[in-house]
């Protein structure tokens, strides 16, 4: 296994990040007073503090100390215009002002316009409303065992699902020999839950075959993203979901596809579509949602009745206090309709900005002798991409195809990837996770060459190290 230690230059990026934010800090050291860690969600709490947000508009952030950070982070990518995007938030507005949007607790016209709209841009049959993208895909299992009256569900290795039981297996790497994506990734969850997920492989259609012949008659369902997400940024192969689709029919398993990143990313609609597979169940979040907490279960009508009146409601899908919310739901309806009327114009100019990031990406670390691999596109899988992530194999002649190769630990550098090239972002004014990022239609090919600066600027100070 290589190492390298890269204590010195994290000290030296922390000492030359807090001088540069000491209002971030100071704030960073009140929060850990209330909250764990100081925050709410893990990921967003880098070390040594996060930067605190005052403001946010489309391609800028502004943080406590009043410094502008380019963000490619873009609230976990579903920001697909920017931050505050007006076409949203004038409507919002307008709404509040009227007296419309807080009147939590019942049902609406809005509700049936935008399950309307949903529908008929992913094929969904039926759809309910909920609140996360976690709770979109613990449903989705529940449905889906329900349904066929069996307990495995197979989801890949490096596949993230949210932090529901089902899901809390096989995220991260195991180094150790024989254990790979074998891991529970949370203690308190029940064993007897995870012993029932079988851990399958990404872009691995061979495997799938021989899992199906194995497990096939058993397995309630198959859930995996059509865009693999923070297990590597890739888009499944047409060969892997057509052979995916193929064995769940014949097995009567219930295949999900996870859209809550691909969903309204790559058309003014479901993913799947471009591969030309229509899941039996699918989950959606994120860009649907226009910026307001969203997500969706959507399908077959017989699978999604389970939670209905005549079938006594089997499955208790009911929907918690905020599912459908009016304020949620109008930036959602307002969100998709606006995708819908500018398709021809969005998409075609976010793959056009994310062509020029990967390439820029590459180019930059080339530039400084550092061999770099980007994912975030297949032109022979999907049209275009505005996804891009950034790998560091130790061996660069090896193949990085699937989430084993860049997740291995001993075989990628993850301390650079996932730490300290985020530092060193943050010192030169860009806000970006783990070294993966989005476009949206707030950026320029300005930001993107600011991009590139940082990212040279980085592999400058990485370079003795390496």
């Amino acid at each position: 296994m290589r190492t390298r230690d890269y204590t010195r230059l994290l000290a030296e990026l922390g000492q030359e990040y807090t001088a540069l934010a000491p209002q971030s800090a100071a704030l960073n050291g009140k929060a850990q007073q209330y909250m764990v860690d100081g925050g709410s969600h893990s990921l967003r709490l880098i070390p040594p503090f996060p930067p605190r947000i005052a403001a946010a508009h489309g391609a800028w952030l502004q943080d406590e100390d009043g410094r502008r950070l380019l963000d490619f982070w873009q609230g976990h990518f579903a920001d697909i215009l920017g931050h505050n995007p007006p076409v949203v938030t004038s409507v919002l507005a307008e709404a509040f002002e009227s007296g419309f949007g807080l009147q939590t607790g019942f049902t609406d016209r809005l509700q049936v316009e935008t399950a309307e709209i949903f529908c008929q841009r992913t094929g969904a049959e039926r759809v309910r409303f909920t609140t996360s993208g976690t709770l979109a895909t613990m449903y989705s299992i529940m449905l889906s065992r329900a349904f066929t009256g069996r307990n495995l569900v197979m989801k890949v290795g490096g596949g993230w699902h949210g932090a529901q039981p089902w899901a809390l297996k096989g995220i991260d790497y195991d180094r150790k020999p024989g254990r790979g994506f074998e891991r529970l990734e949370s203690e308190g969850v029940p064993v007897a839950v995870t012993d029932q997920v079988v851990i399958s492989g990404f872009n691995e259609p061979q495997r799938l075959r021989e899992q199906f012949a194995q497990y096939g008659d058993q397995l309630a369902c198959f859930i995996v993203e059509p865009f693999l997400g923070v297990g590597g940024f890739t888009p499944a192969t047409r060969e892997y979901l057509q052979t995916a689709r193929e064995l769940t029919q014949k097995h009567g398993t219930v295949l999900i596809l996870d859209e809550v990143i691909a969903g309204f990313r790559f058309r003014a609609g479901n993913c799947g579509a471009l591969y030309g597979i229509q899941p039996d169940l699918a989950t959606f979040g994120k860009v649907m949602g226009g910026g307001m907490p969203v997500a969706a279960v959507g399908g077959r009508a017989d699978i999604l009745g389970l939670v209905g009146r005549a079938a006594r409601s089997r499955v208790r899908f009911a929907g918690g206090t905020y599912a459908a919310h009016p304020a949620s739901l109008l930036a959602a309806k307002t969100m998709m309709s606006y995708l819908v009327a500018h398709e021809a114009e969005i998409y075609p100019r976010l793959a056009e900005l994310g062509a020029q990031t990967r390439q820029v990406a590459a180019q930059a670390f080339l530039d400084e002798g550092i061999y770099v691999h980007v994912t975030g596109h297949d032109p022979s899988a999907l049209p275009g991409s505005s996804m891009f992530m950034l790998h560091f194999p130790f061996d660069e002649t090896i193949p990085m195809r699937v989430p084993q190769d860049w997740l291995n630990p001993n075989a990628c550098d993850l301390p650079l990837a996932h730490g300290v090239l985020d530092l060193a972002l943050l010192v030169k004014g860009v806000f970006m996770l783990h070294s993966h990022g989005s476009l949206t239609m707030a950026h320029t090919p300005a930001d993107i060459e600011q991009l590139g600066e940082a990212w040279r600027w980085a592999a400058r100070r990485v370079k003795p190290i390496l």
